[in-house]
């Protein structure tokens, strides 16, 4: 009974971190996003330089921090990994395909094929 506990508390902390990584990741795609959308539109009104600067600037300490962020997450996600090795119970737990955290969802394209 405590070994399953123990084994399904690390599965849904090992689920969530993968979770908070995938978010991290969606986050980066959508501030590449918004600064393509940004360039685009400072060159469409034909705004000056020094007007949108600061906006750019602002943008570019959010990605450092989003950026900081991963690496953060990334090192937590490894010293998860190392801590499951002393934990009894846990030590030689593997879950589906023998990888050690569960499978990031895949996003495929569907196409049809004649």
């Amino acid at each position: 009974m405590r070994k399953t506990m123990i084994q399904t508390a690390a599965f849904e902390v090992a689920t969530q971190v993968r979770a908070v990584e995938d978010s991290i990741e969606a986050a980066l795609i959508e501030i590449a996003e918004l600064q393509t959308r940004m360039v685009q539109a400072r060159a469409a009104t034909r705004a000056g330089f020094a007007s949108t600067h600061d906006a750019f600037e602002k943008l570019a300490a959010a990605t450092t921090g989003l950026i900081a962020a991963r690496g953060g997450i990334a090192s937590c996600h490894v010293a998860l990994a190392e801590s499951r090795k002393t934990i009894p119970g846990l030590r030689e737990v593997a879950w589906g395909d023998g990888q050690e955290c569960p499978p990031q969802e895949a996003f495929g394209d569907l196409r049809i094929v004649a």
